[in-house]
């Protein structure tokens, strides 16, 4: 059955997080976090964090220990970061042995098992989760909360565009929304900072766009009202989306994407990499 991964996963998280481990914490000093794609957006939610890649690029940086994220612990870009990085690194991961793990000088494993869909959803969730708790965070409730959202129904439109705004602690939920309705159904899905949302991004929305904008906190949340105000004016069919926690905030863009594979027919596990085409296209980098 197309997308039998990606929903075995998706609704596995409950279970998921309820294993995450809370006993350990980071040690005393300035953090600085770093990932590629899923794992990218996991990494922002724990503090500074930095683009493997950029992180390459300019491997001195003010901070005491690197934190990476990389669910199965090869990530090439992330594994040249951790190379390039001249201090102790901590790995945030699903296997406790990988090319990544062989670097670190300290892993913490956060899922069960290696999640089997490309599109990432569970160890998305574990890995925020076992950030939170390494930073200290109580995320005793998130299993709970998650199997409510989990409930929520999703709402597959015909729209050939998706927008995702979010500010703050939102923002990483954004990144990571848009990237599982592209990889997942395949739709073009933009992110965008609230903020620049409203600094000439506007230009290229119309009506055909549907929009979702996350509350976040503060300030942000105040923009996000006057975003959603704003795309309310050009037409979109736009959702003020309240936000509680990244874990949390993430799973109804999850089941939106489940959603929108199933009514278009596609399979989100292998990220369209069951077509040649893609395939290919994968092949023509590391």
């Amino acid at each position: 059955m197309p997308g039998e991964k990606t929903r075995a996963a998706l609704f596995a998280q409950p279970d998921w997080l309820r294993q995450v481990p809370t006993a350990g914490r980071f040690p005393e000093g300035k953090l600085l976090f770093t990932g590629c794609g899923t794992s990218f957006h996991a990494a922002q939610t724990g503090g500074d964090a930095v683009h493997a890649l950029e992180l390459v690029l300019r491997p001195e940086r003010d901070a005491d220990l690197l934190v990476a994220v990389s669910h199965e612990g090869d990530t090439p870009l992330t594994l040249e970061a951790v190379r390039a990085w001249q201090g102790p690194t901590w790995l945030i991961t699903g296997k406790a042995e990988s090319a990544i793990a062989d670097e670190a000088d300290h892993v913490v494993v956060v899922t069960p098992a290696v999640e089997e869909s490309w599109c990432h959803t569970a160890s998305y969730t574990c890995a925020v989760a076992g950030i939170a708790a390494l930073n200290g965070q109580d995320i005793a409730e998130l299993p709970e909360l998650v199997e409510q959202e989990l409930e929520r129904p999703a709402l597959a439109t015909d729209h050939e565009r998706f927008l995702v705004a979010g500010a703050g602690r939102a923002w990483p939920t954004a990144q990571e929304a848009a990237l599982k309705l592209r990889e997942g159904a395949f739709v073009a899905a933009e992110w965008h900072h609230t903020e620049q949302l409203l600094h000439g991004y506007l230009a290229a929305v119309d009506e055909s766009v549907r929009c979702f904008v996350l509350e976040g906190e503060g300030r942000a949340a105040e923009r996000a009202r006057e975003a959603v105000a704003a795309l309310r004016e050009l037409g979109c069919d736009v959702e003020f989306v309240p936000t509680r926690h990244p874990v949390v905030d993430i799973v109804r863009f999850q089941l939106l994407t489940l959603a929108l594979a199933d009514a278009r027919g596609v399979n989100p596990d292998r990220i369209r990499r069951d077509d040649e085409r893609w395939e290919r296209a994968r092949a023509a980098y590391q």
